[in-house]
């Protein structure tokens, strides 16, 4: 059962008229996988990858990686964290780290997939299951091909200058896919919202931690890492949303509402 917690990002802004946005998510209670399909139909595809899209976690990592190519801020960026490897003490240690938590990111959707409520009968709920976790392996999958094709299409050195393949980083690209997957079967379970809210954090956390781990590594650049995680996250994001069936519609809609010489400019989402 989805937790009945709604997340609001709300901004206000002068304008010279009024505008803003609101989005909603409405879930459908349903056994999990139950609802897994390849065809899932055109509009529930479309609002789906619109929504994946419009996620904070799929546009930041985007704008931020764009904001470190300024002015070799991403050679810099990358060239302190090898040489002072703040959080793991050596280049060695943060390669080793951010393999060992894949692993844990790993274990973490396996473990909330298989938490989720699939059915009450053991057939059902092997069968549920089963197609539950095609839906999130088939995820991963997508996003670590989407990953190797641009490695190969972009070709770029890593900081190390020990092969071409910097750009995007597929650990990272690894593991945001795993978060996020954990994060929407989190929403599945009937879980307090502060312990959910609690659990989906760490769950990103840990893969944040991974990305952070291969700049250290001086294996990446931050925004190869960043891109990884948009691509992660979207790719996730939009198959799980499209062709699991689980939870509801995350697409935005637009709201209206005036201001005393201006607008509120209102983004929401409920989860």
């Amino acid at each position: 059962m989805i937790a009945g917690l709604r997340r609001e990002l709300l901004w206000a802004v002068l304008l010279p008229g009024p505008l803003g946005v609101g989005c909603k998510a409405e879930f459908q209670e349903r056994p999990w996988g139950e609802g897994a399909t390849v065809l899932p139909g055109l509009e529930r595809v479309g609002r789906a990858a619109a929504g994946a899209a419009l996620d904070p976690m799929t546009w930041a990592p985007v704008l931020a990686a764009g904001a470190f190519t300024i002015d070799h801020f991403d050679r810099r960026v990358s060239d302190w964290a090898a040489d002072h490897t703040p959080l793991f003490g050596s280049r060695s240690s943060a390669g080793s780290a951010s393999d060992d938590l894949v692993l844990v990111s790993l274990g973490g959707t396996v473990v909330t997939a298989l938490a989720t409520p699939s059915g009450t009968e053991p057939g059902e709920w092997f069968a549920n299951k089963a197609k539950g976790l095609a839906v999130e392996a088939g995820a991963v999958l997508a996003a670590e091909g989407a990953t190797e094709g641009l490695k190969l299409g972009v070709d770029r050195r890593r900081p190390n200058d020990v092969g071409t393949e910097s750009f995007p980083s597929g650990h990272s690209t690894f593991a945001f896919p795993l978060a996020t997957e954990t994060s929407r079967n989190l929403e599945s379970l009937s879980l307090s919202p502060g312990f959910e809210m609690a659990a989906q954090i760490g769950s990103y956390t840990i893969a944040g931690t991974v990305a952070w781990a291969r700049v250290e590594a001086h294996k990446h650049f931050p925004s190869d890492v960043l891109a990884g995680m948009a691509i992660g996250h979207f790719v996730a994001a939009f198959i799980h949303d499209a062709f699991l069936g689980v939870g509801g519609d995350r697409f935005p809609e637009i709201t209206i509402a005036p201001l005393d010489g201006g607008g509120l400019f209102e983004v929401a989402w409920s989860f």
